[in-house]
């Protein structure tokens, strides 16, 4: 089916009450495992690029691949882009058919902030395109985007409802202590998990979660068994994803856990098989890792099964 909004299905994840799963995608075997995965669980899907991963891709491309992938499924596709800093290259998506964008805000005070997120508000509802912002930040590394702990923050409610209603963006990245980047914790993670309900109280908008993979020990191990080098990785634990959707986290944005899924996947296949020489035998198993990942994902957060109901 053709592309929707990031708004039309995060509105219905709001309403009934589960998360989708924004999956980070910088070619075409992310793009096909994860879609595949999407049109097997019955989930709504947002697939998102960075903009280093637009800048890699190229933004016609990313929307080309994308576009036809969305085709040949019967579930609901967006296709987002993360992290927007470049006010050029958030417009630059929304022309090429990108149908959801986030512009990150969230390094700047207050007020400019609000300035520039409603100057994307107005561009991109203009053109149909659904916009996330972001309030408070994340410790941590992702793509082009680095926060030392130092100066992380967390979403304060008041300013959560201030912000939305003078910018009138349609989902709001909120910072509860998650981090981006595979080396989250240096001990047990502790999120400010009922600080997601107050915001939600006073937003009365899809809350979107970033800096969620939850970073698979077995993962971790096969890579490090064929020299990987991932020692002190850690994520979030199942039971906070939960219980943080439970109180209003509707979009959760997975990158890490793929590409170490993949990266795991690509160094187990050429050290147990020297002798292939061809690259889609190295593909094809990596495609079914991130896969699984996808799909454990989309089960996770509540999304499988959802879209029947969205068509």
């Amino acid at each position: 089916m053709a592309l929707v909004t990031s708004k039309r299905i995060l509105d219905d994840a709001s309403a009934r009450g589960y998360a989708v799963g924004a999956f980070n995608v910088n070619n075409l075997e992310f793009a096909k495992a994860v879609m595949g995965a999407a049109q097997e669980a019955n989930s709504p899907v947002i697939i998102q690029a960075s903009e280093g991963a637009v800048s890699y891709a190229g933004v016609r491309q990313m929307v080309a691949m994308v576009r036809s992938l969305a085709e040949d499924t019967d579930v609901p596709v967006v296709l987002h882009l993360d992290h927007g800093r470049s006010f050029d290259t958030i417009v630059q998506c929304i022309r090429h058919g990108f149908t959801s964008v986030m512009i990150d805000g969230s390094h700047l005070p207050f007020d400019e902030n609000v300035a520039i997120t409603k100057k994307v508000v107005e561009v991109a509802h203009a053109a149909g395109v659904s916009v996330e912002a972001e309030l408070g930040r994340l410790a941590g590394i992702e793509d082009i985007v680095a926060v030392s702990e130092r100066e992380a923050a967390l979403t304060d409610p008041d300013e959560a409802r201030a912000f939305v209603e003078q910018t009138g963006c349609d989902a709001l990245a909120v910072a509860i202590g998650t981090s981006h980047g595979p080396r989250k914790f240096k001990g047990e993670p502790v999120l400010a998990v009922d600080l997601v309900e107050k915001i939600k109280e006073q937003v009365r908008i899809p809350l979107v979660l970033h800096g969620a993979s939850g970073v698979s020990t077995e993962v971790v191990q096969i890579g490090e068994r064929y020299g990987a080098r991932w020692a002190g990785s850690k994520g979030i634990p199942d039971q906070a994803i939960v219980e943080v959707i439970r109180r209003g986290i509707n979009k959760i944005n997975i990158d890490t856990d793929m590409r170490l899924a993949f990266v795991a996947s690509i160094r187990e296949t050429l050290a147990t098989k020297p002798e292939l020489l061809d690259p889609r035998d190295l593909m094809r198993p990596a495609i079914a890792a991130i896969k699984k990942v996808a799909t454990g994902k989309m089960q996770l957060f509540g999304s499988a099964g959802m879209a029947a109901d969205m068509m």
